[in-house]
């Protein structure tokens, strides 16, 4: 790889990084030649050539478009016999159940499917387990009673490696049909079809899809065949596309190739609000704004996921499928109340879990992996508490709660660069856990307790050199540098167009240099910490660290309030009182060096 130079020679910033040049020699002679090549700005030219964009690609990555993107639903293996299988049910109109999984990919693929269905009078129901009972995936109870009541089962964001409890719904009657992305771990079911872009034996190159992406090309390529059969219109599938986009946000997969055109297309809907269970939800995050991807990710999503992690977990489910705003907005407010309680557990395991690290890494070493787990952890909410440890320790992390039987439900999130559902796979492999499976970012597994000693051995062994080296090579990629007073509205416009900004296509990084820190203070009951920052000229320009009590990065901001600093992060439009203001995300910071 081409060296990148030092940005503002900080090798070491608050949070440990070194910042480097996002754009090496290379990439910034694309840079040019774009701008040259296609009349765009330097600005969007940058952008694209520092996120691996090349010449020729740069007008089409600019204007993704569902028609352009969009292969031939069959190029997914099984597709022709889902298809096939779903067409016959809405023909003979036979009873279906939707068994989805409880986070947002999973609710919106449910409600995806469950629209498409009722626009044909096919009666459905949506079945999403309970994460602490039944845990994750089809299991042979649920099955077996859902084959009393459906001739077809469909499962959407999961079912991949749940052979037997697919083997339990076909035994009791029924034909089942696998939708899902997870990464395989064993034999594949015997279903009438599993249709996964993470076969082993599929070429679709699609396995960055999330299942509502598949869920939705399963549906393209069954409105094609109904429309062949005649007399059977399908609905608009463009007009659902703000389901696919907001499972695509929430399931933080990489927004490239099809999944851009997705979110683009999928924001367009989700602003006219046709599906009143978004419009409730956004009106309960009291979003005062045009939907976009972080109104996705932090505020809606979250919500969605409160009655899977510690309420009813079909309540996200039902609500995308309702048309009745007064329904959707009884349920919205159910989910705002969960997700307060949720905010409220996570503050409180936070310090627990933090406790236990800090004494872990006291020394300056510490382990690879983080694995902490507790008795008294609530099981929903074990995959936010690893993500946090994730942030704070730039590692990967798994929390586990424990059950009085001593098997502990876990959750772990990883760190860019280490394949988390891998280590997984190899862990079950070696027998030391129950069960687990995920994807290179995040994973689930079921261990006991008697076992948790041999598996953190097992993560020291396997992950210990690789980490490291992720560590030690731990970079912050400055895409530029500007003043407060530059930071416009205009300027925001111009690096909106090469959005939107998600996993694998990071927003451009901004520092602010030899700025004041006019003031900080905490805002919220989420730990967020409200500032602004201003050069020689006073033009002041407003920030928030999200989550930054506790922090490093977040005490170092308190202690330095009236000092200059270097300090990094992404610009965004903050909407108030009618008026629209750019402000800064902040994601890091660093003391001026000493000359």
């Amino acid at each position: 790889m081409p060296h990148r130079r030092t940005f503002l020679d900080i090798t070491a910033s608050v949070t440990g990084q070194r910042w480097v040049e996002r754009l090496d020699p290379r990439q910034a002679n694309v840079a040019l030649a774009i701008a040259q090549h296609h009349g765009i700005s330097d600005i969007i030219a940058r952008i694209l050539a520092g996120r691996g964009v090349g010449i020729d690609e740069a007008p089409a990555f600019l204007n993704p478009t569902i028609k352009a993107l969009m292969p031939d639903p069959r190029t997914l293996t099984d597709m022709d016999r889902a298809a096939a299988r779903l067409s016959e049910a809405i023909v003979r109109r036979e009873n279906v159940a939707i068994f989805g999984d409880y986070d947002v990919d999973g609710a919106s693929s449910s409600a995806l499917l469950g629209r498409f269905l009722e626009h044909f009078d096919v009666p459905f129901e949506i079945y999403i387990p309970d994460r602490i009972f039944e845990g994750y995936g089809p299991n042979p109870a649920a099955m077996e009673a859902l084959a009393a009541r459906a001739k077809l089962i469909v499962t959407v964001d999961c079912g991949t490696n749940s052979a037997a409890s697919i083997a339990a719904g076909r035994a009791a009657g029924a034909d089942v049909l696998v939708l899902d992305h997870h990464q395989v771990a064993g034999e594949l079911p015997e279903g009438v079809a599993v249709v996964n872009p993470n076969r082993e034996d599929d070429l679709s190159s699609l396995g960055y899809l999330c299942a509502a992406g598949v869920v939705f090309m399963t549906l393209v390529e069954t409105a094609r065949l109904l429309r062949e059969k005649g007399g059977f219109p399908a609905p608009d599938l463009m007009s659902m596309l703000d389901l696919v986009a907001l499972a695509t946000v929430c399931d933080v997969v990489p927004l490239i190739g099809l999944n851009r055109a997705f979110v683009v297309s999928g924001l367009k809907v989700a602003r006219q609000f046709d599906n009143k269970g978004l419009e409730a939800l956004a009106k309960v995050a009291r979003v005062s704004e045009p939907l976009n991807p972080f109104h996705f990710g932090f505020l809606i999503g979250p919500r969605i996921n409160a009655g899977g992690r510690i309420g009813d977990a079909a309540l996200g489910a039902r609500l995308l499928t309702l048309h009745d705003i007064n329904e959707a907005e009884r349920i919205a407010l159910e989910l705002d109340r969960l997700n307060a309680e949720r905010q409220a557990m996570e503050k409180l395991m936070l310090e627990q879990a933090e406790a236990e690290v800090a004494a872990e890494l006291a020394d300056g070493a510490g382990p690879a992996v983080i694995l902490t787990a507790n008795d008294k952890w609530h099981p929903g909410i074990v995959g936010l508490l690893a993500a946090r440890l994730k942030e704070r320790t730039q590692r990967p992390a798994f929390a586990i709660a424990f059950n009085p039987s001593n098997i502990g439900t876990g959750s772990g999130r990883s760190i860019a660069g280490f394949d988390l559902g891998r280590l997984v796979r190899r862990a079950q492999e070696a027998g030391l856990i129950v069960k687990g499976g995920g994807h290179a970012m995040a994973a689930g597994i079921t261990v006991e307790r008697a076992k948790l000693g041999d598996l953190r051995a097992f993560f020291e062994k396997e992950a210990s050199e690789q980490v490291g080296k992720l560590r030690e090579a731990s970079t912050l990629e400055i895409d530029g540098a500007i003043a407060a007073s530059g930071a416009t509205i205009a300027l925001l416009e111009e690096m909106e167009r090469a959005g939107p900004y998600g996993s694998g296509h990071p927003a451009p990084i901004i520092v602010l240099p030899n700025h004041r820190l006019n003031f900080a203070k905490s805002v919220g009951a989420g730990g967020h910490i409200k500032m602004s920052f201003s050069l020689m000229d006073k033009v002041s320009l407003d920030a928030i660290l999200f989550r930054g009590e506790g922090t490093a990065l977040g005490s170092f901001l308190f202690s330095n309030v009236g000092e200059r600093m270097h300090v990094a992060g992404t610009l965004s439009v903050n909407h108030f009182n009618g008026r629209r203001t750019v402000q800064m995300r902040i994601l890091d910071a660093a003391a001026i060096p000493l000359v």
